[in-house]
């Protein structure tokens, strides 16, 4: 057995959660933001919250080291797939971001990472970042606490996660994320497949002359137009999709 008061423990499962979240969370899961500010960050966070969720956490606090275990694992998973649905949600629009770099020209052209820890195209980094910024103004974080308390009755504290629901879950939340990030994309397919299938035409009518690299400046303009008029309309409907997207039911 442990001697440790039993409020302090309540605290850190809470702190086990909420943790895991933001561990994995857009934004504050960011290389570019130093851990001990994250820490704090997650310190601060946990203190007003565990107020709301303490009778659902103190009744389930053991001292026995096994259960305590148990406890602080099942509770840092929980926090963790919370974080990961909206970690789907960004990385679905950087997918769709690096697809739109290359359909208009612009894939190889590298950029400085966001949020992101691999390699991305500039204009891809470009509309990743608009992301998290839009996301923030609409007070993302706000979303992700509510899921947090509300994912107390969801998954009580000391009940065991099903695996096979969480994969359920997250492959659901995978398509829909990605259904969402196909349509608002799909202007740029279209683009892509017009401007690809229009210059493999004229190189035919014309092998002597290189179409492609003729061709080229005028996709990435007509591309980049086109970026211009249709990226707000795809932010916004971006970012009005995500508070339901997050909801776990």
């Amino acid at each position: 057995m442990l001697d440790l008061p039993a409020p302090l423990i309540a605290a850190f499962l809470a702190f086990c959660r909420i943790g895991g979240c933001f561990m994995v969370m857009p934004g504050f899961s960011s290389a570019r933001l130093p851990v001990r500010v994250r820490l704090l960050l997650v310190v601060v966070i946990v203190v007003p919250l565990t107020a709301h969720v303490w009778e659902l956490v103190l009744p389930q606090v053991s001292a026995n080291p096994a259960d305590l275990f148990f406890l602080i694992s099942t509770e840092t998973l929980k926090g963790v797939f919370i974080g990961l649905i909206a970690r789907v949600y960004l990385l679905a629009l950087s997918f769709i971001g690096a697809a739109i770099a290359n359909s208009i020209g612009l894939g190889a052209l590298g950029g400085v990472v966001i949020d992101e820890t691999e390699p991305q195209a500039a204009l891809s980094a470009l509309i990743s970042l608009f992301a998290v910024m839009i996301l923030f103004t609409l007070e993302f974080h706000h979303e992700m606490i509510r899921a947090l308390v509300g994912s107390y009755y969801v998954f009580p504290v000391g009940s065991a996660m099903s695996f096979q629901s969480v994969l359920v879950v997250l492959v659901d939340k995978l398509a829909e994320a990605f259904l969402v990030v196909l349509r608002l994309g799909s202007p740029f397919i279209a683009y892509a497949v017009i401007v690809n299938l229009a210059v493999g035409l004229l190189n035919k009518l014309t092998p002597q002359i290189p179409i492609y690299f003729v061709s080229l400046p005028a996709v990435i303009a007509g591309g980049l137009a086109l970026f211009y008029f249709a990226i707000p309309v795809i932010l916004s409907l971006y970012g009005g999709t995500f508070t339901d997207f997050v909801i776990v039911q």
